[in-house]
């Protein structure tokens, strides 16, 4: 059995407590909270963060669940040194200096690190390099959206002032239709995507601050069109507690005269407990490449796909090729 922590209990620890439950070759031996573990409800043993000093010998790898605008970034790199970590790191502009921190740590304490492995990045990655492989004449574009982003939604709460958020990524439908339809558009990001926030503030007369705060974050919002709509506590928790999202990877690409369309999509009733549902088949990934002695900070992209299963190889080839 493979003895999994999790690191983080948000909407993303909580998906991941589910799947690594579900999951027959793990065991979860305890979540780690910043927070006072007494008044966490979860369904495992609920750890202070500091008491993950002791634990270095009883945990074969530990599921990261913070965010990635402010704990990731010193969460990863601290904790690689000790264990083999998986991190769902999304910020795109920022990852070769994330991996770059994670690898060094995880390399000077033998261990193995997988680090932006949700959807994106993480599956979408894996598509774009597949279909740009396959159809090396042509041009990719990738659309997030209609729902909502745990990342983008994490780095509004972070902000002063702010009591609860979540932001919405929209695709717009022009832009995808051109696509589809074989134009190879040249896209701005602010053409393909609008950003919509819905914020809880703690008092109105910061309204104003926040609002120009969120529009002008760099990597997060600054590049896009960003709606923000305040509103009560009580209409948030009424309109805005679900978790969906799903987005698309589109490869327009041509052999000879002939034009082909390869499109990958997802849909998603729960952001959160999917992305979880990834990291913890990287989590069984990174277990099995540090058995083998590899060390040191991987991303989605290096992994065999035969480690995130719990078949054996030989199984796969029988009943997959």
């Amino acid at each position: 059995m493979i003895r999994v922590g999790i690191c983080g209990y948000g909407n993303l620890g909580r998906g991941a407590e589910f799947a690594v439950s579900a999951a027959p070759d793990m065991k979860l031996v305890g979540i780690f909270t910043r927070r006072d573990p007494s008044i966490i409800s979860a369904n495992h043993t609920v750890y202070h963060i500091d008491e993950l000093n002791h634990m270095v010998d009883h945990i074969d790898v530990l599921i990261l669940c913070g965010g990635s605008a402010t704990d990731l970034m010193t969460q990863s790199p601290k904790f690689a040194s000790k264990f083999n970590i998986v991190d769902s790191f999304d910020n795109h502009n920022r990852i070769p200096e994330h991996f770059a921190n994670v690898n060094q740590a995880a390399m000077q304490g033998k261990k193995t690190a997988i680090i932006s492995s949700g959807w994106d990045p993480g599956i979408f990655s894996l598509q774009r390099v597949f279909s740009e492989a396959f159809l090396p004449q042509g041009e990719t574009y990738t659309f997030w959206g209609k729902g909502v982003s745990q990342g983008h939604s994490d780095a509004v709460r972070r902000i002063p002032g702010v009591i609860d958020a979540v932001q919405y990524t929209i695709p717009i439908e022009t832009a995808i239709a051109q696509v589809r339809n074989g134009e190879l558009p040249h896209l701005s990001t602010r053409e393909k995507h609008l950003r919509v926030c819905y914020v809880v503030a703690e008092d109105p007369n910061q309204e104003s601050r926040i609002r120009e705060e969120i529009e002008t974050m760099p990597d997060y919002f600054q590049p896009y069109d960003t709606e923000v709509h305040f509103l009560s506590q009580e209409e948030f928790n009424r309109d805005h507690k679900t978790a969906p999202h799903g987005g698309f990877v589109i490869r327009s690409g041509s052999t000879t005269s002939h034009r082909h369309i390869y499109e990958f999509s997802l849909q998603l009733d729960s952001n959160p407990e999917f992305t979880a549902s990834v990291l913890v088949a990287y989590a069984r990934a990174a277990k099995r490449l540090n058995d083998v002695g590899t060390f040191g900070a991987s991303t989605v992209l290096e992994i065999p796909p035969y480690l995130l299963s719990t078949k054996s190889i030989d199984e796969l080839r029988k009943v997959d090729l």
